[in-house]
């Protein structure tokens, strides 16, 4: 018998609705204590997933809420278990005050997560499915949103259970011949799953493919602005932020330190880093700011070098520019054009180069379009992306596992040691789904989660 718990599945926030949720066995009967229905009806003979009328009490007895409940019946509910849901006028203190109620009627606190813990230890998720509720609520995109309901609605549990199984199968044939000589089981060929294991060995191979689009989906486009001390750098910041995110003066080396945040260029989500000024100095300070500047670029999905564009190029700024000459995604900006050009793109070394002004903000639709371009990406976001570091690194050692079966197979190795790697493989993806998964990353994942989900 499951424990009765319950919290607010909505935030702190005055809203026009706010829920109070139960799950556990006996949850009806708790609830009851604190809920009458207009009806008459005890809150337990209720109909099934229909939502009824009544009052909500506090521990006092005292009327707090004219309120819709509805009793949803295990084991068709999002836990499994027996569910019931109050749907209140949003206000915090009643939230408060029934949910005070339904703990002295008998109910626990619920820890975070627990609602969705549940409903993966009772089956009705897998831990693919679960871990996307979070991202789902995290979304801060609706390319994003869209891939977690995909992978809420099983889309990644789908492409790794026909893998799973199959290995699965394989292992099964070898150890009953193994274990069973004398009983009528077809002899085991590993020639004849050599096709299975290739297939299945580039299947992983491509879905680890997408750990690139899908981190990026995921965590938006990492961008590293760099240049020259007082080319622009903080105040195309604040441009593409809408505000005065950073501090901007004539004096060069203002920016000390990486300063970060994170906007919408177009339809791509980009977490900007505005970097302190790359030039030989001896402040000690701006000299690791400088430090850091180099480090942001060697870890940014995107560099953008500034330059002024109304005053010839120095030596600093080509320092500047060996430095962005290795990145794998790099956009160059003359700045100031409101000011003059006496930079042309032909004196820069990059394959794109806007002209810009940080002040007018002409040339930053020109920059959205190319990021767009560059980002957007073509793969699908409907849940067949990896988006999530956990299960990429689950799916990138199951991968590393099959391509080393692949090699014993084809050096002659016997099959108890090919299986052996089949085997590693098959642990490494049953962490993505939560076949094969420790305690304890279990309970890390779910205080990803907030109270109430």
């Amino acid at each position: 018998m499951s424990s009765v718990i319950a919290a607010v599945s909505t935030g702190n926030q005055i809203s026009a609705i706010g829920i109070l949720r139960l799950t556990g066995e006996g949850c009806a009967q708790v609830a009851g204590k604190v809920f009458t229905l207009n009806s008459g009806l005890p809150l337990w003979e209720a109909p099934n997933r229909k939502l009824v009328l009544g009052t909500l009490k506090d521990t006092k007895g005292r009327v707090i809420d004219q309120c819709m409940a509805v009793y949803t019946r295990a084991p068709h509910t999002y836990t499994g278990e027996d569910t019931v849901e109050f749907h209140c006028h949003g206000s915090p203190a009643v939230l408060a005050e029934g949910l005070n109620a339904l703990f002295a009627a008998g109910a626990a606190p619920a820890k975070r997560g627990e609602f969705t813990k549940r409903a993966f230890l009772n089956g009705q998720l897998d831990l693919t499915q679960a871990e996307a509720v979070i991202d789902l609520i995290e979304a801060e995109t609706a390319e994003a949103a869209a891939n977690a309901a995909g992978q809420v609605g099983g889309r990644l549990q789908k492409k790794l259970a026909p893998i799973y199984d199959d290995l699965t199968d394989l292992c099964s044939h070898f150890h009953a011949v193994l274990d069973y000589p004398d009983e009528d089981i077809e002899d085991f060929g590993l020639d004849r799953y050599s096709a299975a294991l290739k297939s299945h060995a580039k299947s992983l191979h491509t879905l680890l493919q997408t750990y690139g689009q899908g981190r990026i989906l995921r965590q938006g486009v990492s961008v590293a602005i760099v240049g020259k001390p007082n080319v622009g750098k903080s105040s195309l910041l604040n441009a593409l932020a809408g505000y005065d995110r950073v501090i901007v003066t004539e004096i060069a080396g203002t920016t000390r330190d990486t300063v970060e945040e994170t906007v919408m260029l177009g339809s791509t989500r980009l977490r900007l880093i505005d970097t302190a000024g790359i030039r030989q100095t001896d402040d000690r300070i701006e000299a690791i700011g400088v430090e850091r500047s180099k480090q942001a670029v060697e870890q940014a999905d995107l560099v953008l070098f500034v330059c002024d564009g109304s005053a010839p190029l120095t030596d600093d700024d080509r320092a500047v520019i060996d430095v962005c000459l290795d990145a794998d995604n790099a956009i160059a900006l003359i700045n100031k054009s409101d000011l003059g050009s006496t930079v042309v793109p032909s004196d820069l070394p990059f394959m794109q180069v806007i002209s810009v002004s940080t002040k007018t903000g002409s040339g930053l639709d020109l920059l959205a379009d190319l990021v767009d371009e560059m980002f957007a990406g073509e793969t699908p976001c409907d849940g067949s992306i990896l988006t999530n570091p956990r299960q990429f690194d689950a799916i990138r050692r199951a991968s590393d596992a099959m391509q080393a079966s692949l090699q014993g197979l084809q050096a002659g190795q016997t099959p108890d040691a090919v299986l052996t790697d089949v085997e590693a493989a098959m642990e490494a993806m049953g962490e993505v789904t939560g076949n094969t998964v420790r305690e304890d990353i279990t309970a890390r994942i779910f205080e990803r989660f907030c109270v109430g989900k």
